[in-house]
C-alpha cells in the first residue's frame, strides 16, 4: 500500500501557456490509458457520443491479511486485455493497482457483517495531460447466508454521466444477487453499444434466468454539461450563502476540503461544486474521496478540491496546512475559512445569485433533479456570461487562422469597477487560461451552450435598449 501511496504523491506538471509559466499541482490519482485530447477539452473527453460505454468492469473484494486486517484486491476484471505493448501494459497495471484504493478509501478495519446498505459513489483518476477517467462504484453485500464482507463493482469510463451509470450499476447489482455469470453477457452487450448522443437512447437486450430476455433502455440527458451532477445533493446540505462562498473560493482556485461520512455524499457534492464552474473546468488536484493513506494531500501548497470522511477530521486539522476552506457537509457549515469569501464576488451579482438560489430552494413546484440542475446551473452560467461573455470579441485573429487573446483590452472593456476587479483576478487562473487556449484555436466556440447563453444575453440587452 505504501508504494501505491508514493505513486499518487508524485507531482503532476501542467503548463499554462499565457505568461509561459509552468504550474505544479499535487498528484491526484494518476494512471492508465486515456483518450487523445488536450487539457480542458471537456466536451471531447468526457461527453463524446460513439465511444465505448466503459473500459473496464472490476470487482474489488476484501482479502484478510496475516496481521488480521483486510486489504482490497481485484478479484474479477472484464474485459481481460491481451497483446498489449510494454508501455500499455505498465499503464494498465498502474490503473488496476489504483482502483482498489479508491473502492475502499475508508481504511482496512473491516469485519464481516450480515447487513449492509449498498452505496453508490464515484472517483476520478487524472493523467498527467489532464484527461480523466471516472470510476463509478456500487458497494454492496453479496447474497448469501451468515456474515459476509462487502464488495465493490467498479466501472471505469472516460465518460461523465453519473445518473446513467447508476442505472447500469442497478442492473449489475440485480444480476449479482442471481449469479456473477449473469453479469458478463449484460456488460458485453453494453460494451458493444455506442455511447448515445445527448437526448438519445441505447437499447440493450439481456437474458436473466427464470425471467427471460429483458429490454434495458439507457437514455442520456439532453443537457450534456449537466449529466454528471446532482445539485440537489448540495442544496440539501448547504445554504445558498455558503454555496456562494464555496463557489467564490473555487473560482479563484483555492484549496477546498469537504467533510462527510458517506462516500456518496462526498462524491455527489464535490462533483456538484466542480460543475458550478461551467464552462470552465477545475484543472488542479481533484479527489472526491481521499483514501486514508493519502490524507497528507491536504498539506499540498497548490490548489485542490478533495473530499474526506468525517472520521478523519482531527487528523486533517492536525496537518500543517496552508489556508484552506473546510466545509462540513454533515452540519452544513464552514469549519475554517480564509476570511474574505464574502468579498470575492461583485456584491451586486452576488446578491442576484443569492436571490435566484433562494427562489429555487424554496420553489415547491420544482420536483425533478433535471429541473433543479437546470435552474441552479443557469444562475452560475449567467454570472460567467456577464463577467467574461465578451471574451470572443477580444481574440485577434491572424491570417493563418490562429487567435491571440487581448487580455488588457478585455479587462478594460468592463465598465463596472467591482466587476473589473474580480475579472483581473479571474483571468490569472489556470481554468481561464485553458478555456482561452481552446478559444484561440478556432472561431467555432468549444462550449456551444455557453455561447448560446451569451447570444441570448446580448439579444435581451438589445431588446431592452430598443423598447
Amino acid at each position: 500500500m505504501a508504494s501505491i501511496g508514493n505513486f499518487f504523491r508524485r507531482s503532476l506538471r501542467r503548463s499554462s501557456r499565457r505568461g509561459g509559466k509552468e504550474e505544479t499541482s499535487a498528484a491526484e490519482n494518476n494512471p492508465s490509458q486515456v483518450p487523445q485530447g488536450k487539457p480542458g477539452e471537456r466536451s471531447s473527453i468526457l461527453y463524446s457520443a460513439g465511444q465505448f460505454f466503459f473500459e473496464y468492469l472490476v470487482v474489488v473484494s476484501l482479502k484478510k491479511m496475516s496481521d488480521g486486517h483486510y486489504e482490497p484486491k481485484i478479484t474479477y476484471q472484464f474485459p481481460k486485455r491481451e497483446n498489449l505493448l510494454k508501455g500499455q501494459k505498465e499503464e494498465e497495471e498502474r490503473l488496476l493497482q489504483a482502483i482498489p484504493l479508491f473502492c475502499f478509501p475508508d481504511g482496512n478495519n473491516w469485519a464481516p457483517v450480515t447487513e449492509f446498505t449498498s452505496e453508490t459513489f464515484s472517483f476520478v483518476l487524472t493523467n498527467v495531460d489532464g484527461s480523466r477517467k471516472i470510476g463509478y462504484c456500487r458497494r454492496l453485500l453479496p447474497s448469501g447466508r451468515g456474515v459476509r464482507l462487502p464488495e465493490v463493482f467498479c466501472i471505469i469510463s472516460c465518460l461523465g454521466c453519473f445518473g446513467l451509470f447508476s442505472k447500469i450499476l442497478d442492473e449489475v447489482e440485480k444480476r449479482r444477487q442471481i449469479s456473477m455469470a449473469v453479469i458478463y453477457p449484460f456488460m458485453q452487450g453494453l460494451r458493444e453499444s455506442p455511447f448515445p448522443a445527448p437526448g438519445k437512447t441505447v437499447t440493450i437486450k439481456s437474458f436473466i434466468p427464470e425471467s427471460g430476455t429483458e429490454i434495458i433502455e439507457l437514455t442520456r440527458p439532453v443537457d450534456a454539461h449537466l449529466e454528471h451532477v446532482e445539485f440537489q445533493a448540495l442544496l440539501q446540505r448547504l445554504s445558498p450563502p455558503l454555496i456562494l462562498h464555496i463557489f467564490a473560493s473555487a473560482v479563484l482556485e483555492r484549496r477546498l476540503i469537504f467533510l462527510a461520512e458517506e462516500l456518496s455524499v462526498l462524491s455527489q457534492c464535490i462533483h456538484a461544486v466542480a460543475a458550478l464552474l461551467y464552462p470552465f473546468t477545475w484543472a488542479h488536484t481533484y479527489i472526491p474521496v481521499v483514501p486514508e493513506c493519502l490524507l497528507d494531500t491536504v498539506c499540498c501548497p497548490t490548489p485542490f478540491m478533495v473530499g474526506i470522511q468525517m472520521r478523519h477530521l482531527e487528523r486533517v486539522l492536525d496537518q500543517p496546512m496552508e489556508e484552506a476552506l473546510i466545509v462540513d457537509l454533515c452540519e452544513g457549515k464552514i469549519l475554517r475559512a480564509v476570511g474574505d469569501e464574502e468579498e470575492i464576488l461583485p456584491i451586486k451579482l452576488q446578491n442576484e445569485m443569492l436571490t435566484s438560489l433562494n427562489r429555487h430552494n424554496n420553489n415547491n413546484n420544482v420536483h425533478t433533479s433535471e429541473q433543479v440542475n437546470t435552474l441552479v446551473s443557469e444562475t452560475f452560467v449567467q454570472f460567467f456570461v456577464r463577467m467574461v461573455g465578451h471574451y470572443a470579441s477580444h481574440i485577434k485573429w491572424s491570417k493563418n487562422g490562429s487567435g491571440t487573446f487581448q487580455e488588457r483590452a478585455f479587462c478594460k472593456a468592463i465598465a463596472s469597477k467591482t466587476n473589473r476587479k474580480f475579472v483581473k483576478k479571474f483571468v490569472k487562473t489556470n481554468m481561464f487560461s485553458l478555456f482561452i487556449e481552446e478559444a484561440e484555436k478556432s472561431r467555432i466556440p468549444q462550449e456551444a451552450y455557453f455561447q448560446q447563453k451569451i447570444t441570448e444575453y446580448h439579444e435581451q440587452k438589445k431588446h431592452r435598449r430598443d423598447s
